[in-house]
């Protein structure tokens, strides 16, 4: 609109300044013709930038969300991985422990059978026709029934041994199975993931293409930040209406004591620059970066924001609030509890970014404060 009035400014102005060379009434309709075209022409074509720029940021939107719930569910996976192989790791340890019983219980057993072989055949006929001492006679029979009773409960064992073996090695079976599995959908996720980041570098590209000048981008920034400031206010108004708000952290009494979200340099700080990150900080990190939360409280808000990417609002009562923005993906979810050091996500280039990086943000009452005058000094 600024560029329109500039062109209908300058015409006015040639006018102005050469009243002595004004055209004829057919001359001045037909400049007035053709400027009204090179207007809406102009207007149509800023339109149809608009229009465009709209959809690379819903299209941004799509992939990035995508991206963080492919690097989510390969989180699940390697989890799951490692946890299988924990097992797997017992079960062989088990399984190592069994055959040594196993193997004990055979050569106990093997014992008893010398023994009882040693005996002679029909042992229990010989005692019944040896007419010595009813006294020995008593004693070898106890000795027998003692031998065939720990003979039957050494079988016993070993049966169930053979059983117990048999079932880990099932279960190892099952578990190797389902390793191969994973390893298969971690490639396929993998791939994904590879195939999404490139599907989003060529988003941003043609979000940046948008823009015909640095200006233009600026402006666009401080749009998105009018619409995320309007967003944030609905947020702490729909929190206002709680029949059960948070209660107080006494977050207030840790001010100048808060630790970090992550470890970083700041590279912009507090009202310091244009768009979005003129109400926090941004901290400097590695994509994938553990993000912890620095106070104990609610997490009443873990969505993709324009402007923001993906973004994780904290409620830790008497209306303060820390928000932590770009992150790669969630691990906390909207309603959760959560402790003051817990992850709640990790680092990441969403919203848009060129690189890396923690945008972090307080506010009090709805209003944005300094954060570096509540988390502590290095």
């Amino acid at each position: 609109m600024r560029r329109l009035v500039g062109i209908a400014a300058g015409v006015a102005l040639l006018y102005a300044t050469h009243g002595a060379a004004q055209p004829s009434e057919t001359q001045a309709r037909q400049q007035l013709d053709n400027l009204g075209q090179a207007i809406e022409a102009l207007s149509e074509r800023l339109s149809e930038t608009n229009e465009a720029r709209e959809g690379a940021k819903r299209e941004l939107r799509e992939v990035e969300t995508e991206l963080a719930e492919t690097h989510q569910r390969l989180d699940q996976l390697q989890s799951e991985r490692r946890k299988l192989n924990e097992e797997t790791d017992q079960l062989r340890t088990h399984r190592d422990r069994l055959e040594a019983d196993r193997e004990a219980q055979s050569a106990a057993l093997g014992q008893q059978l010398a023994a009882l072989y040693r005996l002679g055949p029909t042992p229990q006929l010989k005692l019944l026709l040896n007419q010595g001492d009813p006294a020995e006679l008593d004693r070898m029979q106890a000795y027998l029934n003692r031998l065939t009773e720990a003979r039957q409960q050494r079988m016993a064992e070993i049966a169930r041994l053979d059983s117990a073996l048999a079932d880990t090695q099932q279960a190892l079976a099952e578990r190797q199975d389902r390793l191969d599995t994973l390893s298969e959908e971690l490639e396929a996720e993998s791939a994904r993931l590879a195939e999404r980041t490139q599907e989003r570098r060529g988003v941003v590209d043609n979000l940046d293409d948008r823009y015909g000048s640095e200006a233009a981008r600026l402006a666009d920034l401080n749009d998105d930040r009018e619409q995320a400031e309007q967003r944030l206010r609905e947020i702490q108004a729909e929190l206002a209406r709680l029949d059960e708000p948070t209660p107080t952290t006494h977050i207030a009494r840790t001010q100048g004591d808060l630790p970090w979200p992550v470890q970083g340099d700041i590279t912009a700080a507090f009202q310091r620059r244009d768009g979005v990150h003129y109400n926090g900080i941004v901290i400097q990190a590695s994509a994938g970066t553990s993000v912890s939360a620095v106070h104990p409280g609610r997490v009443v808000f873990a969505d993709w924001m324009r402007g923001f990417g993906n973004l994780l609002i904290i409620d830790h009562g008497d209306q303060i609030m820390t928000l932590y923005a770009h992150l790669q993906q969630f691990t906390a979810r909207p309603g959760q509890q959560i402790e003051r050091g817990d992850e709640i996500g990790r680092v990441g280039d969403s919203g848009g970014q060129s690189r890396s990086a923690l945008y972090f943000e307080v506010r009090s009452r709805g209003e944005p404060i300094n954060p570096q005058r509540w988390i502590a000094r290095r």
